[in-house]
């Protein structure tokens, strides 16, 4: 800490005071670690949160990369970040050490599956969900039951959100809850549905809270209920989860079956939530060079590189490439069509 810092006694003393944390609850912050997956509208201020209450450690992931229409409720970013194209894991790290040098940020620009998961949750007090996908989420559920690692599950659209804090062994899970993925006709998403900003504030402030009663050491004063909001019709319900509770028939509680951790469930091609775009991977291709790529496509279309990405534009579609030789192809929602894209200009 420089001379000029200021002191945590300083920093955080209005935290401090409140008689449920004080210094011994500052404390455990300070030496506690968190896993933010998605740094998008709700994990953005998730990660804000947790780093201005002086959570020790964040390990940050996200695949994607910064767009303008983020900015209307990714509270974290700025127009210059959007403009340099940077991943949200990026430019949230670096925001974050702007707003509290105490806190080490470790980010991770990588797509949450089954081959990584358990890596990324391995020394960590608790999970925080700031995805938009179903399959991330079942795959947090899974690891949190295996490794005995709490974790928050968090979700808007519209101007409804949810929240539920699952605790191993000690509540229901989030399938007793979701059995199976909903089918994607019924499931509205910011696409079909919008969001305001407001509802993803109040539930990421949920789930942030949630985690630093965790992390401070008050495991009993989480809230063990489904947390309901819908803020344009003023309704906030507490849904009792008692009945789901010690449920023989879940795969994932009751019968230890991790078939998303296993890679059983899931798949390699996502349709991105308000972006008209899928991503895709492989679970088994080499990294890819971008300079070497740059070059290959040099006259194919317009080429942008940094560090961190290349973007092809050609004809009405736009090719995100990252060097793990996950893509984003945005001006379609069709897999088949993103496949046939990668194929014709990455390869493979």
């Amino acid at each position: 800490m420089s001379d000029d810092a200021a002191k945590p006694e300083d920093r955080y003393a209005r935290q401090v005071a409140y008689h449920a944390i004080g210094a011994a609850g500052q404390a455990k912050l300070s030496s506690s670690t968190a896993l933010i997956v998605g740094l998008g509208a709700l994990g953005s201020v998730i990660a804000e949160t947790l780093a201005r209450a002086g959570v020790g450690h964040l390990r940050i992931v996200d695949r994607d990369f910064l767009e303008w229409n983020n900015l209307q409720r990714q509270v974290l970013y700025t127009e210059r970040q959007v403009r340099d194209r940077l991943p949200k894991a990026v430019a949230a790290e670096q925001r974050l050490r702007a707003i509290n040098s105490d806190v080490h940020i470790e980010a991770h620009v990588a797509d949450v599956d089954y081959r990584n998961i358990e890596e990324l949750v391995a020394g960590v007090d608790v999970i925080i969900d700031g995805t938009d996908n179903f399959g991330v989420r079942f795959l947090l559920n899974d690891a949190s039951l295996k490794l005995g690692v709490p974790w928050i599950y968090g979700g808007c659209v519209g101007a409804e959100g949810r929240m539920m804090v699952i605790l191993p062994r000690e509540t229901p899970c989030f399938r007793c809850l979701m059995p199976e993925p909903p089918p994607a006709e019924m499931t509205p998403t910011c696409d079909t549905a919008g969001v305001v900003a407001p509802i993803v504030n109040v539930i990421a402030s949920l789930e942030a809270l949630e985690a630093i009663k965790l992390l401070s050491g008050n495991r009993d004063a989480v809230q063990r209920d489904l947390v309901v909001v819908d803020l344009w019709e003023n309704r906030w319900r507490q849904i009792k989860l008692d009945n789901l509770r010690d449920n023989a028939d879940c795969p994932a509680c009751g019968q230890q079956q991790y078939e998303w951790l296993r890679g059983d469930l899931g798949g390699q091609s996502t349709v991105l939530c308000g972006r008209n775009a899928v991503q895709i991977s492989f679970p088994d291709r080499p990294a890819v060079s971008l300079e070497a790529l740059a070059e290959k496509l040099t006259g194919v279309g317009r080429v942008e590189k940094n560090p961190y990405l290349l973007r092809l534009h050609v004809d009405e579609y736009v090719l995100t490439i990252f060097p793990d030789g996950r893509a984003i192809i945005a001006g379609t929602t069709e897999p088949s069509v993103a496949r046939t894209l990668y194929s014709r200009y990455v390869g493979g």
